[in-house]
C-alpha cells in the first residue's frame, strides 16, 4: 500500500495516483517511466518520486529543465546557457555558451533547440546537437539561416527564462519568457515572437523546420487582436494534437493557460487565474505551476474535470515521457 501524505489537506499519494497514472511507489522504484516530474525552486532543480523529492543541482542559478524523449536526460539553462545532465543529476555539461531561452528536444534525441538572439536583432530559434562541441544553426526566422549569428555574449531584450528586477509582477515575470517546444513529431517548433511581430506587439509563433514557414498562434496588439498581452511558454500534447502556452491579456487581466488544437482553433482556458507553464502527462492530464498558500506549486490537474492536486513547492514543471 502506497503511504499517504497529506499536502495542504489533500492526499497527494492519492492524487499522484489518480492523476499521473502510477502509485507513487512505482514512480520512486521506476524514476525514468512512470510519470517522474522534475521542476525548479529557489534556483535548484529538484525530481520527484511519488512522495518524495531528490536535489539534483547544488547551485542556484537553473531554470526551465526539459526531459529527453527517452527520459534518461535533462536539457536545461545553467546561468542562462544549455546544458545537459542524466536525469539522476549526473554528468553535467555545457552544449551551448550562447544566452538562451528554456531549451526543447528534438523527437530523436539529437537536437536541442533553444531561443536567442536573431541576426535581426529580435528573438530567434537556434538548434544544437546534444551532445556539445558543436556550432549552434539558426533554424528561425529562416531569413537568418545563411547568415552569421550574433557574437556569443550578446542578449535578448530581458534575461532567459522569464527573469526580472525584484518585486515584478506574475505578468513582467513571464512576458519575455523564451521558452519553446519541439512538436512530437519533430516538423515544428513553437516560440515566442516570429515574423508575426511585423504587425503585433507580442505573438506566439510556430514554425516548420524543414521550411522555415511560420504562422501565428496567439497575437496581442495587431492583426486583428486590438488587446495588450502575451502568449509564452509552449508544450505540445503527446500526440501533438494539442498544444498549450501561458498567456496574459489586459481583457482579462490575469495570466491563465490556454489550450488549443495544434492550429490555433477551439481555445480554451485550462485551470485558473494565474496557473501557468503547463505540460502533458499523457491526454487528460496537465501539470503545471499554480499559485498555492501564497506560492508556487507542481499541481496535477485532470484537463477533463479540473480536479486538482498540489504536488510540491515549485515551477517550471517537466514530466518524463
Amino acid at each position: 500500500m502506497t503511504k499517504a501524505l497529506t499536502v495542504a489537506g489533500l492526499t497527494a499519494s492519492t492524487g499522484l495516483s489518480v492523476l499521473l497514472g502510477a502509485t507513487a511507489t512505482h514512480a520512486a522504484a521506476a524514476p525514468h517511466g512512470g510519470r517522474t516530474i522534475v521542476y525548479v525552486r529557489n534556483g535548484v532543480i529538484y525530481r520527484s518520486h511519488g512522495t518524495g523529492e531528490v536535489r539534483l543541482t547544488e547551485d542556484e542559478v537553473n531554470a526551465r529543465p526539459r526531459f529527453s524523449p527517452d527520459g534518461t536526460k535533462l536539457a536545461y539553462l545553467h546561468n542562462g546557457t544549455v546544458w545537459v545532465m542524466g536525469a539522476n543529476g549526473e554528468d553535467k555539461h555545457q552544449v551551448s555558451d550562447r544566452v538562451a531561452g528554456g531549451p526543447s528536444w528534438s523527437p530523436d534525441g539529437e537536437w536541442i533547440a533553444y531561443a536567442a538572439l536573431s541576426c535581426t536583432g529580435g528573438p530567434g530559434v537556434f538548434r544544437v546537437g546534444t551532445r556539445g562541441g558543436t556550432a549552434s544553426e539558426p533554424l528561425f526566422p529562416a531569413s537568418c539561416r545563411d547568415q552569421a549569428a550574433p557574437e556569443v555574449g550578446y542578449a535578448m531584450e530581458a534575461p532567459a527564462g522569464g527573469s526580472a528586477a525584484p518585486g515584478a509582477t506574475l505578468a513582467e515575470r513571464l512576458r519575455t519568457d523564451d521558452a519553446v517546444a519541439w512538436s512530437p513529431d519533430g516538423t515544428r517548433i513553437a516560440f515566442r515572437g516570429g515574423e508575426c511581430e511585423s504587425i503585433a506587439d507580442n505573438c506566439l509563433s510556430v514554425g516548420n523546420v524543414a521550411t522555415g514557414g511560420e504562422r501565428a498562434l496567439d497575437v496581442y496588439g495587431g492583426g486583428g487582436n486590438g488587446t495588450s498581452g502575451f502568449g509564452v511558454v509552449p508544450a505540445w500534447r503527446t500526440d501533438g494534437r494539442k498544444v498549450a502556452w501561458t498567456s496574459y491579456s489586459t481583457d482579462g487581466r490575469a495570466v491563465a493557460v490556454t489550450e488549443a488544437d495544434a492550429d490555433g482553433a477551439n481555445r480554451r482556458q485550462v485551470g485558473r487565474a494565474d496557473d501557468r507553464e503547463m505540460v502533458y502527462a499523457g491526454s487528460r492530464t496537465g501539470v503545471l505551476t499554480a499559485a498555492h498558500a501564497g506560492r508556487s506549486w507542481i499541481t496535477a490537474v485532470d484537463l477533463a474535470t479540473g480536479r486538482r492536486t498540489p504536488l510540491h513547492q515549485g515551477s517550471q514543471p517537466t514530466v518524463a515521457p
